[in-house]
């Protein structure tokens, strides 16, 4: 018994200095994408896909993120949404007692070329299928939402909490959409969303959105397909606020995504008909 709680002592305390890490190295990796961010004319942006951006700010804020935990970490796997897996780290990093890193270098990359100040650093660390750490970095707003589980969420000091609101027609839903999937599921959950007396935004970074979830300025957050990048650290801080999200590491979510349900208490039922979620499959509806 006592090397048993020796062991969930070491456990705790290995958790919290990677709590630590990732809030110190998601503010400086915000203020370093903030600094490309000034400086436009300096920027250089290649194209992925339809609507889908990189620039060497992204790289550059990656390789730091990943360097610093490397040098901190060694053992602990990396998975980056510009750089990928770090040696497996993405098949094997998560099951094993070291952990995963996921990390998305700017959430937001259209914004961010383009000069809207909506977008963020995401970090989380995943360890045996459960997220233990999420942290996103809002610089321009000089936001910090970090959450550990099973100890609440943060923005700076400050602990945070889903909305109380028990109705639809008592906020805003953010409505999420990438070309990777049709344009008929957002579309026919805008409508459902609107005939129930709601009304939704969609900012352009799925990781700031779920953290207003988590911070009670939404009510929820729902995308028909999302990479894990995106939205772990996001899921976490909606949890650990007091709202509930669909499993997003069932089927395979880490490395191939899925969709992202996110709702405070009050709306969960509400916010999953607009997504017309099956809590059988763990899917949205066929369209």
């Amino acid at each position: 018994m006592g090397r048993e709680l020796e062991f969930i002592n070491m456990d705790d305390q290995a958790l919290a200095v990677r709590f630590r890490a990732a809030k110190d190295i998601a503010r400086e990796a915000g203020q370093t994408a903030l600094d490309y961010f000034r400086d436009p004319d300096a920027l250089k942006v290649v194209s992925k896909g339809p609507q889908d951006f990189v620039s060497q700010a992204d790289r550059a804020v990656e390789t730091l993120i990943r360097d610093r935990l490397h040098e901190l970490f060694p053992d602990d796997g990396f998975l980056g949404e510009e750089g990928g897996a770090e040696e497996g780290g993405a098949e094997e990093g998560d099951r094993d007692a070291s952990g995963l890193w996921v990390v998305d270098p700017i959430d937001g990359t259209s914004n961010f070329i383009n000069r809207v100040p909506l977008w963020c650093v995401s970090i989380a660390y995943v360890r045996q299928g459960r997220i233990e750490v999420g942290v996103i970095c809002d610089p321009n707003a000089d936001e910090l939402f970090a959450a550990r589980r099973g100890q609440g969420a943060f923005c700076g000091e400050a602990r945070i909490s889903c909305s109380a609101a028990d109705s639809l027609t008592q906020g805003t839903v953010g409505i999420g959409y990438s070309t990777r999937t049709p344009v008929a599921p957002a579309v026919d959950g805008i409508r459902r969303l609107l005939d129930a007396g709601g009304m939704y935004q969609r900012n352009g970074s799925g990781a700031l959105m779920l953290a207003y979830v988590g911070a009670g300025r939404l009510l929820g957050y729902l995308e028909a397909h999302i990479n894990a990048w995106d939205c772990l650290a996001g899921i976490l801080l909606v949890e650990e606020a007091g709202g509930w999200t669909n499993d997003f590491l069932a089927n395979d979510g880490l490395l191939h995504g899925n969709p992202i349900i996110a709702a405070a208490p009050g709306v969960v039922d509400a916010v999953r008909a607009v997504a017309a979620f099956d809590p059988e499959t763990g899917r949205l509806a066929p369209h």
